[in-house]
């Protein structure tokens, strides 16, 4: 049995359309106008255990709608959402002891306190035996380097430090299933690559569960190579990131610096010329013919460098948002 099985997911909501204004009070006041709004609409795919799964879209796709849904803070307008066996929604105290919700915009330390306090208050709602506890913090402490942090208020701590806490308490009663909503956010690049790290040697250690979303690219190649992409509430692809890149991107990028300056007229027989400037030039060039197309650059110009790299995942998503999808 799947992880998670999800089989056409839909989440509505009715909100309030108000005209702005004294009239438009009174208006709405006398005669509500509502409109449906799609937060996640007719969705379904299913993620088996142990997958790293990048959940992807732009802002107001339905990602953390559904990632709600699925954590069991949110009730399904229609179809149906399975974690573990279990409906979400009933939030059944064997069910909430085996998924964990970390949302970086949000925190569940207590601010005024030392992180070390929630840790113990999670230990006590989650019935952790002091043993298992123990046991976990100290791995924990391994993978985090939490030592100098827990004693330190939270509001004391850098967000990069407060991340890697709150990581931490999410994670004591070591779920099977982590939704992890942008947890990564604001970080920086350090941090960021320690994140990566840290979320991918628990997906080793403990073979878990774990759906990703993420406005930066390098955690999801870092972490994912299943990709789910979402746009307006409906699913647009579900499959292997490289190979929706050889899809939708059949080139490579090569980038050569010259011990001459460069032309465009000069590079147009090689490939696709994208930038020119004196000594340096960036080209596509068709996926199959890289190695030819290098072979002759290096036979016929003069170069110092030449390098060859895959078109940036980021290009590759816009292009989906702006297609509507992947076409078959």
């Amino acid at each position: 049995m799947a992880d998670i099985d999800i089989q056409n997911l839909c989440k509505y909501y009715r909100v309030h359309q108000k005209e702005p204004g004294l009239a438009g009070s009174i208006r709405s006041f006398v005669a509500r106008r509502y409109k449906d709004v799609k937060a996640v609409d007719d969705v379904s795919f299913t993620i088996a255990r142990g997958e790293v799964v990048g959940f992807l879209g732009p802002n107001g796709a339905g990602k953390t709608t559904t990632l709600k849904v699925l954590s069991g803070l949110l009730f399904p307008t229609a179809g149906e959402a399975r974690v573990l066996g279990f409906l979400p929604h009933k939030r059944g105290t064997d069910f909430l002891r085996q998924i964990t919700l970390v949302m970086g915009q949000k925190q569940q330390l207590l601010w005024d306190l030392p992180a070390i306090e929630t840790f113990l208050v999670n230990q006590a709602i989650y019935e952790i035996p002091a043993t298992a506890y123990r046991q976990t913090l100290a791995e924990l402490n391994e993978l985090l380097d939490l030592g100098p942090l827990l004693k330190k208020q939270v509001r004391k701590l850098s967000l990069g430090e407060r991340m890697k806490c709150e990581l931490a308490a999410a994670l004591l009663h070591r779920p099977r299933v982590l939704f992890l909503d942008e947890p990564t956010i604001g970080l920086d690049v350090t941090m960021q690559t320690k994140m990566r790290q840290f979320i991918a040697e628990y997906n080793r250690r403990h073979g878990a569960t774990i759906v990703l979303t993420s406005h930066y690219m390098a955690d999801v190649t870092a972490l994912c190579k299943r990709v789910i992409i979402i746009d307006h509430g409906r699913l647009l692809y579900d499959g292997n990131l490289e190979t929706l890149a050889q899809r939708l991107a059949p080139y490579k990028i090569v980038s050569i610096v010259a011990r001459a300056p460069l032309t465009r007229d000069q590079l147009l027989r090689y490939g696709d010329v994208q930038e020119v400037d004196t000594f340096r030039a960036q080209m596509r060039v068709p996926r199959g013919h890289s190695s030819e197309v290098i072979a002759r650059l290096l036979q016929e110009i003069a170069v110092d460098d030449v390098t060859v790299e895959e078109p940036p995942i980021e290009d590759i998503i816009s292009e989906i948002f702006l297609a509507g999808g992947v076409s078959s």
